[in-house]
């Protein structure tokens, strides 16, 4: 793929600041201190970052490294996990699963990422897409896929830029959305939410059971194998067996 056609992205979004690099550590450092509703774009990512200090692979123009500059609304992360399948199912006609809080899988793999910084009273809202990567590092090989591995279509696949413009407007519309539209709209599009056997990864431990669904505040309910139910805060989730 080619670099991003910058010029495109500005004239469908006059009313924005776009920044673009064609290389840069991160695009999440870079939209630090930036006004609301900015936008930060680059080819590749240096250090690029994921949650829980892993680091984002950023390929050189394979794939979507995006930062937005937004209001720190209730659920956001879920919000922009909503979002973000709903860019991909409009632009390249592929129905992702959402797993909570902030990934989003396509044939039990991780396709795309967000990641959710507060600054300054503004939300970071970083988002990876995997589009053209064609291989991953060893140790992601089994855990990561892409558009384009995934791409059975005779038509050629999406673009980035046709990815963008739809993400920004999905990232639009669902940030506007009240918390229990988005808990509702969370729990129909993720298989995760709700009678999903699961591995828990917290900072003490690991637990498993089967999720139970979501609370209001949009934490994940698990039910463990004691028929206790614990709300889980934070952690990485994954589907038991894998």
């Amino acid at each position: 793929m080619t670099s991003f056609d910058i010029d495109l992205l500005r004239r469908a979004f006059p009313d924005r600041r776009i920044d673009y690099y064609p290389s840069i550590a991160s695009t999440m450092a870079a939209a630090a201190g930036l006004d609301l509703r900015s936008i930060v774009l680059a080819d590749e990512q240096t250090a690029g970052q994921g949650r829980h200090g892993h680091a984002w692979h950023s390929e050189p123009c394979a794939g979507i490294y995006c930062s937005m500059v937004l209001p720190p609304t209730p659920l956001l992360t879920l919000a922009l996990g909503l979002a973000t399948a709903e860019a991909i199912a409009s632009a390249a006609g592929i129905a992702c699963d959402l797993r909570w809080p902030n990934d989003v899988m396509l044939g039990g793999r991780k396709l795309a990422g967000i990641l959710v910084q507060l600054v300054d009273g503004r939300a970071i809202a970083g988002i990876g897409i995997n589009v053209a990567h064609r291989r991953f590092p060893p140790e992601l090989e089994t855990e990561a896929t892409s558009l384009a591995l995934a791409w059975k279509g005779s038509a050629p696949l999406p673009s980035r830029e046709e990815i963008l413009l739809a993400l920004v407007r999905a990232v639009d519309e669902f940030t506007g959305e009240d918390a229990p539209t988005i808990v509702r709209l969370f729990t129909h599009a993720s298989s995760y939410a709700s009678g999903r056997r699961v591995v828990v990864n917290l900072p003490d431990g690991t637990i498993a059971g089967t999720t139970c669904g979501l609370d209001d505040a949009g934490f994940l309910r698990l039910r463990r194998d004691d028929g206790t139910v614990t709300l889980i805060l934070a952690g990485g989730v994954r589907a038991s067996g894998t």
